[in-house]
């Protein structure tokens, strides 16, 4: 059973009270924690399992565990989807850029609601770090551990809301309701980071190489988010967002950090094991948000924050075709002739038809990424529920606006145990990889390309290439023949390329996209290196002849970059807040 199948959950904000009775002052509701009653070990223990609830109490409208929204349809990868623009419109208007406003149509969806979702988690984390600090080692032999894992926790938290608002205030455990009302978001980018870093680094030094029960922070996840941590802060940028200054003191870190994983992770033997049922807490998986369907209640602790994403068209699936693959996602996977990835020209030719993927070298990790018309779905080629799992055009929605291409990461077979319907939304007890080994292999060969030690990223980024060559097993039609001219190749310098500098960090940012295509990081990643704007708007210029609801879309470098502050909270803070530029 997973860990947090085993869910103790406590009231840990204020109640609420509305009674007119004289005594209501007096009232003790059922349930709630005192500060005092916490400060006992076994409370902690449980507010710590509370926590960790916390960083996965998302949902369809207010996504904390999946970027998909953030990272994936506000980059190349992938549209919106859905009904049209106007489903979900606030999607929609991220999609755009420049429809994005501070208040978002004073709505409580996405970005705001992610703001407020993070917040809650940050509040169980600091009243049980707190509780924690009360107890001196005698009372609690295992504090420095446990006060580790909830900063680990915390750290996750910012380090999430950093990349999605960039100036946020930081609230840590000593701060009374005074002090946090006089805390403003106006900490420099540099200063933020370490603040991040710093609840990373307390968890690397004081957390155990292995835990009890699976899906809780060790030293080497805390040793992994660091140095994803600096990786990011490597990239300095000014007050507009761009990157002046690449730190090398802030790369050689991250070397040294992902150094301390490597050898305690591995690479699932297929790239597919990651995506699948089954393969949870793998031998891949660093950190995850955990979800389960046994945990006693009647929805268990699902996931339903993709619940929006399945296809539509076909019975065997629920609603509503959001998170679609974009063309240029699509044509990325394309190879050249030595089974490489086509840098400088994979968009030059549209792959539509069932047989431009045979016509043409591609990647593997296509068929494990999309859902593309003739191909099995979800590794599945047979009936389920006298339902063809072969992916039809009439299984999208609305092809007309969003075209054919669907997101398979995130779905299941349907008839998988790990499926849980409510209404018509599939959620799901698959877990969400936050950091994954193939990430710690990446974080350490972009660290060492951009230091011009290059020939020693070279085999880290192969060792990518290696397994995606591997993990054509699972996506074979049922005649046993391939869907698509798998053809790729690993990076041989002198022979395949010339593996200079430039041409390692082409290789790179590509590996980057393949690897994590529809996983939501790609937004982050282009941001990260400085060139967000000039990316995105030339996928926008070749798009929205292709794409009509783009036809308007325009990214505007130096505002976003970042979401801006949710008004609400400027507002409430009577504008101590600062918002983002640009808004």
């Amino acid at each position: 059973m997973k860990y947090i199948s085993k869910i103790l959950v406590f009231l840990l904000a204020g109640v609420l009270i509305t009674s007119c009775g004289k005594d209501f002052l007096n009232y003790q509701p059922q349930g709630v924690v005192t500060q005092e009653e916490a400060k006992t070990a076994g409370n902690i223990d449980n507010l710590v399992t509370a926590a960790y609830a916390g960083i996965t109490n998302d949902e369809m409208i207010g996504p904390m565990t999946s970027m998909w929204v953030y990272g994936s349809v506000r980059s190349d990868d992938a549209y919106k989807g859905g009904g049209g623009v106007d489903d979900v419109g606030d999607v929609n208007k991220y999609e755009q850029y420049y429809l994005t406003t501070p208040d978002q149509g004073g709505s409580d969806w996405m970005a705001p609601r992610t703001w407020t979702n993070y917040y809650k988690a940050i509040s169980r984390i600091n009243l049980a770090l707190a509780a924690a600090n009360g107890l001196d080692v005698a009372q609690y032999p295992t504090k420095a551990a446990t006060q580790a894992e909830l900063r680990f926790l915390r750290g996750h938290c910012y380090f999430m809301m950093k990349r999605l608002f960039n100036k946020v205030p930081f609230i840590d455990e000593t701060m009374n309701e005074e002090t946090i009302l006089k805390t403003s978001n106006d900490l420099s980018n540099d200063a933020l980071w370490n603040k991040i870093a710093e609840d990373f680094q307390f968890a690397l030094t004081n957390l155990p190489e292995t835990q009890s029960q699976v899906g809780r922070a060790n030293k080497y996840a805390a040793a992994a988010y660091l140095a994803k941590t600096r990786l990011y802060q490597a990239y300095e940028q000014d007050e507009n967002h761009n990157v002046t200054t690449i730190n090398p003191t802030r790369l050689q870190e991250v070397v040294d950090l992902t150094g301390q994983v490597l050898g305690h992770y591995s690479l699932q033997p297929d790239y597919g094991q990651n995506f699948l049922d089954g393969f949870d807490n793998g031998v891949e998986s660093i950190f995850a948000a955990q979800f389960s369907l046994n945990d006693g209640t009647e929805a268990g602790r699902a996931s339903y924050v993709t619940g929006l994403n399945s296809p539509t068209g076909t019975p065997a699936y629920g609603c509503c075709d959001f998170h679609k693959a974009s063309q240029n996602m699509v044509n990325a996977f394309k190879t050249d002739a030595n089974g490489l990835p086509m840098f400088d020209n994979f968009n030059d030719v549209d792959m539509v038809e069932p047989a431009d993927f045979q016509a043409n070298g591609i990647d593997p990790r296509l068929d494990h990424t999309v859902g593309v018309p003739g191909h099995p779905f979800k590794y599945r080629s047979d009936l389920i529920n006298g339902n063809s799992m072969i992916y039809q055009e009439s299984w999208a929605r609305v092809p007309g606006v969003y075209g054919f291409f669907s997101n398979m990461k995130e779905q299941q077979a349907p008839d998988c145990a790990c499926y849980f319907k409510k209404g018509p939304f599939m959620g799901t007890s698959k877990n969400i990889d936050f950091i994954r080994y193939g990430d710690v292999l990446l974080m350490r060969a972009e660290a060492l390309i951009q230091l011009n030690r290059q020939a020693e990223a070279l085999p880290l980024i192969n060792q990518i290439r290696a397994r995606a060559k591997a993990s054509t097993t699972m996506t074979k039609l049922a005649d046993g023949s391939n869907p698509s001219n798998y053809r790729i190749d690993e990076y041989k310098d002198g022979v395949n390329i010339n593996w200079t500098k430039e041409n390692a960090w082409k290789a790179l940012m590509f590996e980057r996209r393949l690897e994590f295509g529809m996983e939501g990081d790609r937004f982050f990643d282009l941001v990260r290196w400085g060139i967000a704007a000039e990316t995105l708007n030339a996928y926008l210029a070749v798009e929205k002849s292709k794409r009509d609801f783009l036809s308007y879309a325009h990214f505007t470098k130096g505002r976003d970059e970042y979401y801006p502050i949710p008004q609400r909270e400027i507002t409430f803070t009577k504008g101590l807040y600062h918002q983002n530029p640009g808004y």
